[in-house]
């Protein structure tokens, strides 16, 4: 396997380590926060600007026909920098589906607006109780003349309230818990029906507990085949793995240089503590966890785009099982070895561990997805 960027992908990751460090300070991020706003028009559209919404769209939908190598390479530096900008709700998930899934027209009238930053998207697909079986959905979508009409509840969907259009998973048949009967709707966020709750979760990224009320759409809002949207949800939250990975990755690496640079000036019985050897040691240890859980992330970037569901969904959990374990490891060190500040808001340490715990616990924690490999393992051997 290469683990080289190519050129076009060196120089995306340079342009945007740049704009994150230069741009996208601790302090800016710190103020989008508090303005519950849940994203920043001038860096939106800068993100825009750079080619970073259309990234992986074709390029007749104004897109530069990317993979999710690329969206690696983007959000490593997501991570890196704390960005708080719904791109992994709006252009990984909600435009990764459009894209595999949608039908022309959909795609045309879409994946532009996301790509030139006019329209925010959230996918709303996990409900309560699901405990991340994908196929758990209760909201249901009764057929009524050339119409549906939507009732149900989503939680924690990322970045809905500051959607302008949903992609909303209901049952158009079968029972809860059955993978058939699953289908795809597009609602716009303030029609006659949806109720949104917007809150912030504990590492400042926004989310949403979403209510439908017999939401009239028509048929057109249908997303690919009725009854068969499963494997596309599946697939969708699959690429949403694969990037939280890599957005862990660059996460750690923060953590790595924000604690190093700490043990290197905090002075006890009047040297740094760095110099003292255990400390370099869980140092080393946290460096080493990091680049396990690169190699990690590769390898789900790399089966991301596959339709292989068998590979794609073995690669993906046992990234996301080692990257979970690594963040764990990694934002625990990070905080014990900056003692008591570890934990106040004045320090980037804390802010760096409260997303890693986050993106171990969205779509599946390292539990849950070491359970999904061993499953596999024995029906293998069966």
């Amino acid at each position: 396997m290469n683990f080289d960027l190519t050129e076009e992908q060196q120089m995306l990751n340079d342009s945007l380590r740049r704009f994150v460090a230069n741009e996208y300070g601790f302090e800016k991020r710190q103020e989008i926060i508090r303005s519950g706003t849940g994203t920043d028009k001038a860096t939106w559209a800068a993100f825009a600007e750079m080619g970073l919404l259309g990234f992986t769209f074709p390029e007749e939908h104004d897109g530069l026909g990317g993979n999710a190598i690329d969206t690696m390479v983007v959000m490593e530096n997501v991570g890196r920098g704390l960005v708080v900008e719904p791109y992994l709700a709006t252009v990984v998930l909600a435009g990764g589906l459009i894209r595999d899934a949608g039908s022309e027209v959909q795609k045309a009238d879409i994946l532009p607006a996301i790509a030139s930053g006019e329209r925010l998207m959230a996918l709303a697909h996990s409900e309560p109780g699901a405990r991340y079986n994908l196929s758990h959905v209760q909201t249901t979508a009764r057929k009524e003349g050339d119409q549906f009409l939507i009732s149900g509840q989503k939680t924690a969907v990322l970045h809905g309230g500051q959607a302008n259009q949903l992609i909303v998973s209901a049952r158009t048949s079968g029972n809860v818990n059955n993978e058939a009967g699953l289908s795809l709707f597009l609602i716009d966020a303030s029609a006659k029906g949806v109720q949104v709750s917007d809150f912030a979760t504990h590492d400042g990224h926004r989310t949403a507990d979403i209510t439908f009320k017999n939401v009239a759409v028509s048929a057109g809002n249908l997303i690919g085949d009725i009854d068969q949207a499963f494997p596309v949800i599946e697939k969708t939250v699959d690429l949403g793995i694969a990037a939280l990975c890599a957005e862990a990755v660059g996460t750690m690496e923060a953590m790595n240089a924000a604690t190093l640079e700490y043990i290197k000036t905090r002075k006890q019985f009047g040297v740094p503590i760095g110099k003292f050897q255990v400390l370099q040691h869980r140092m080393a240890d946290m460096f080493i966890q990091t680049e396990q859980a690169r190699t990690m992330a590769i390898l789900a970037a790399t089966e991301a785009d596959s339709n292989d569901r068998t590979s794609r969904r073995e690669a993906i959990s046992m990234a996301k099982t080692l990257v979970g374990q690594a963040a764990r490891f990694v934002g625990q060190e990070g905080v014990q070895l900056h003692g008591g500040m570890g934990v106040t808001d004045e320090m980037v340490a804390a802010h760096l561990f409260k997303r890693l715990t986050l993106i171990n616990l969205l779509f599946g924690d390292a539990d849950h997805h070491l359970a999904q490999v061993s499953d596999g393992l024995l029906a293998m051997t069966a």
